[in-house]
C-alpha cells in the first residue's frame, strides 16, 4: 500500500466543485488584488477565530513579520522564541530587525516552556513569540502573565493550529496578536501561499494592513516603508471553501489521533500527550531509532517527515548567535528523535491501519 503524506486528489474530490465555483467567480468578476473575497474572507475569519480583526497578507512568514512591526520591534529589542521551531519563527525576528532569544522547550509538549521564560527577559527584551507546534496550542495563560508582569506583547505563532481552542477561547483572540500560515497542507491550507493576522486591537490590524500595501492606507500615498504581502483573490476565495469545513476536517484529524494513540500505546515509541485544544496539524512520535523507523516506513510505501531535524540555534543561519551543541538540550533531543506520522482530513481507516501494522513490526526489531 502507498500512503501519501497529504493527498490532496482526496480533498479535491471532496470539494472540487466548490473550488472551481470560487475560482469563477474570482475571474467573471476580474478583480484579483484587495477585492471581495479577500473582504469577506478576513471578516469570516475573524468572526470564526473571535477576533476584532483580520489582516490578509502573503504568507506566514510575513504574517509574523508583519505583526512583530506593527507591536513596535525593532533593530535594538530582543524577541523571545522557542528553541524548537520551524525557523520561520526566528526570520521573522530577523525581519523586524530584533535578535531571537531562544527558550528550551517542555518535553512532552515541545511548545516554549513558560517556566524557563522569565530568565530569558532582559531590558531590551520586546516580545515573546509562542508558537503552537504540531497543532497544540503553546502554554498562552502563563505566558501572557509573565509577558504582562514585564511589559511584553505576546504575538503568537499559530501557524500549525487553526480552529484549536485554548482555555473556551479560539486561537487568534487570545494574544496580542496571531499569525496564521495557509501553506496548502496546513489544517486550512490554500492552494498557494498565504496568511493572515488576527488581533483585537485596532491599530495593529491597521498598521499590519498599511505595511502590507507599501507602507500606503491610501493609493499612492506611502506614510510608512512597507512591503508588498497581501492575500490574493483566488486564494481567499479558496479559504472561504475550506474554512466552512475546518471543524469537521479538525474532528476528523482528532479522531484519527486517537487511533493511533489508542493502537500504538505500550508499542516502544513515545507518543504525544493527549489534549483536547490539540487540532493534530502534525502526530509526532519520538524514538532514538527514529532514522531507522522513518528507512523502513519509506520502504513500506509510507510517507513521513521529520519536524524538524536542525534546530534553528544550530542552522548556519544563525550561528553567529554563538549556541553551541547542548545549549537546549529538550530541543535538541526532539530535533534528533522526532517523527512525523500520516495525519490529516482525508488518510483512510486502511491507510492508518497499514502505518500502525508497520510500525508495530518495525519497532520491537530495534530495541
Amino acid at each position: 500500500m502507498r500512503v501519501k503524506w497529504f493527498n490532496f486528489a482526496s480533498e479535491r474530490g471532496e470539494i472540487g466543485p466548490l473550488l472551481l465555483e470560487a475560482y469563477s467567480r474570482v475571474m467573471d468578476r476580474g478583480e484579483f488584488i484587495r477585492g471581495p473575497e479577500v473582504q469577506a474572507f478576513e471578516h469570516e475569519y475573524a468572526a470564526f477565530c473571535g477576533a476584532c480583526h483580520c489582516v490578509g497578507v502573503g504568507n506566514g512568514l510575513d504574517a509574523l513579520h508583519l505583526a512583530l512591526r506593527a507591536v513596535g520591534v525593532g533593530p535594538g529589542d530582543e524577541v523571545i522564541v522557542p528553541a524548537h521551531t520551524f525557523v520561520a519563527t526566528w526570520l521573522a525576528v530577523t525581519y523586524a530587525g530584533a535578535t531571537p532569544v531562544p527558550v528550551d522547550v517542555g518535553a512532552e509538549t515541545a511548545n516554549l516552556d513558560p517556566e524557563r521564560l522569565q530568565q530569558a527577559i532582559t531590558p531590551r527584551t520586546k516580545a515573546v513569540v509562542p508558537v503552537d507546534l504540531y497543532g497544540r496550542p503553546a502554554e498562552l495563560d502563563p505566558v501572557r502573565e509573565v509577558a504582562a508582569a514585564h511589559g511584553l506583547r505576546v504575538v503568537e505563532d499559530a501557524a500549525q493550529s487553526h480552529g484549536a481552542v485554548y482555555h473556551g477561547k479560539r486561537v487568534g483572540s487570545i494574544a496580542d496578536v496571531t499569525a496564521f500560515s495557509f501553506y496548502p497542507v496546513k489544517n486550512l491550507g490554500a492552494l498557494g501561499d498565504g496568511g493572515a493576522v488576527t488581533t483585537n486591537d485596532a491599530d495593529i490590524a491597521e498598521t499590519v494592513r498599511r505595511l502590507g500595501n507599501y507602507g500606503s492606507s491610501q493609493k499612492y500615498m506611502h506614510e510608512v516603508r512597507g512591503f508588498n504581502s497581501r492575500l490574493d483573490e483566488l486564494q481567499a476565495a479558496f479559504l472561504r471553501v475550506k474554512l466552512s469545513r475546518l471543524e469537521e476536517w479538525n474532528a476528523r484529524r482528532r479522531r484519527m489521533a486517537a487511533t493511533y494513540l489508542r493502537e500504538l500505546a505500550g508499542k516502544g515509541l513515545s507518543l504525544p500527550v493527549d489534549d483536547p485544544s490539540h487540532v493534530w496539524h502534525l502526530f509526532a512520535i519520538s524514538h532514538d531509532s527514529r532514522d531507522r523507523i522513518r528507512e523502513a516506513l519509506s520502504r513500506a510505501g509510507i510517507d513521513t517527515i521529520v519536524h524538524y531535524p536542525v534546530p534553528p540555534h544550530r542552522q548556519p543561519a544563525y550561528v553567529s548567535l554563538g549556541f553551541g551543541a547542548g545549549s537546549f538540550p529538550v530541543a535538541e533531543t526532539w530535533a534528533r528523535t522526532e517523527l512525523s506520522l500520516p495525519i490529516s482530513a482525508f488518510h483512510t481507516d486502511a491507510e492508518q491501519a497499514y502505518v500502525i501494522e508497520e510500525l508495530t513490526r518495525v519497532v520491537p526489531g530495534l530495541s
